[in-house]
């Protein structure tokens, strides 16, 4: 597996190495960090038109709002940067920004 030597690449060499198959869909996660709980609403619209199944929630510590979007997907390190890069760019305009991803994987 030739995967760059960052944060995504480690994070999907963890998979692979816990019995996911890379080369098969599984949801992925993305965090999108919202400065409020109108922008992460008006992100959530966002994202489902592309194709993401938002969830908007507060940090109760914090009081820090986050909008997950979760897409099926095939994990390359490819489409998870694209989808970041999307997801950034929805973000934006409404004070937010993408931040980071997680999987459960597909291991049976």
């Amino acid at each position: 597996m030739d995967l760059p030597d960052d944060a995504d690449g480690d994070a999907l060499r963890r998979l692979a190495d816990h019995g996911s198959d890379l080369s098969q869909p599984m949801d992925i996660d993305f965090a999108v960090a919202v400065p409020d709980e109108k922008a992460g609403h008006a992100l959530a619209t966002l994202a489902a038109s592309r194709g993401y199944r938002p969830g908007l929630s507060q940090d109760e510590e914090t009081g820090e709002w986050t909008c997950s979007c979760t897409r099926s997907m095939v994990a390359s390190y490819e489409a998870l940067s694209a989808a970041q890069a999307e997801l950034d760019d929805l973000a934006r305009p409404l004070g937010g920004y993408a931040d980071g991803w997680g999987s459960f994987g597909n291991a049976g």
